[in-house]
């Protein structure tokens, strides 16, 4: 009985932490992001802002997404959602910037989507197609307004850092590589693929040759044995 006691006691101990470890996960995907989390520089993209609903008794009625003026870009279109409707708001920039496609003096700088809801325990994404990408930084950041139907109005505007200590409100914020990064990874790769591909290549030779010859060998013997047979026989019966 003891025994018995003590591994209920691991089990609701277990039970707890699996459920501690779930919240945590659940709470770090309920934010307001960015998908997929990198693009190219100089590139054109399209990207997703992924909204999921963290209340249990509203629903996402708005949301509000703020372009960076710092790193304009010069193409903005939006994907129609059934039931939102888009807003698209060009501003003049403080300053003429130069991008890939040329100097610009005004761009998008802030999108908003309305008119529909996203219930408790769902998400919906809103699809953004931007370009070309700067060039001139690492990182873009889009800070974001999630407008509940009770009123509430979440702000996703907090720096996420390195992602070591994320802050409780990040802000969507999209990685930029390298332009042809992806291509020297994916020829790097190739490159080291190549001896393995030659190594499985040449096992495989010798393995068939191994086979052969073991086949070979196999036949041989048979035919030493049937040979000796037949020299039994015929001295038989001589």
């Amino acid at each position: 009985m003891p025994s018995l006691s003590h591994a209920r006691r691991l089990g609701a101990v277990a039970s707890l932490a699996g459920l501690g470890v779930i919240a945590l996960a659940t709470a770090a995907s309920a934010h307001v992001t960015v998908n997929p989390k990198t693009a190219e520089q100089g590139s054109y993209a399209k990207i997703s802002f992924r909204v999921p609903n963290e209340e249990d008794k509203a629903d996402t009625t708005k949301l509000v997404v703020d372009l960076p003026a710092d790193h304009p870009v010069s193409s903005v279109s939006v994907r129609p959602v059934p039931g939102w409707t888009a807003k698209v708001v060009e501003s003049k920039l403080p300053a003429p910037v130069k991008t890939e496609g040329g100097e610009l003096t005004k761009a998008v700088t802030q999108i908003t989507w309305s008119g529909g809801k996203i219930e408790p325990g769902q998400f919906q994404e809103f699809d953004v197609s931007l370009g070309p990408l700067p060039t001139n930084t690492d990182t873009m950041t889009f800070k974001a307004d999630q407008t509940y139907s009770d009123g509430q109005v979440v702000k996703w505007e907090q720096d996420p850092g390195d992602g070591s200590n994320e802050p409780e409100h990040p802000a969507p914020t999209l990685k930029l590589t390298p332009k042809g990064a992806a291509d020297t990874a994916a020829a790097g790769l190739t490159a080291q693929s190549k001896p393995a591909a030659a190594k499985a290549e040449a096992d495989s030779d010798d393995g068939t040759a191994r086979v052969l010859g073991g086949v070979g060998i196999g036949v041989g013997v048979i035919g030493i044995a049937v040979g000796g047979y037949g020299l039994s026989r015929a001295r038989s019966r001589a």
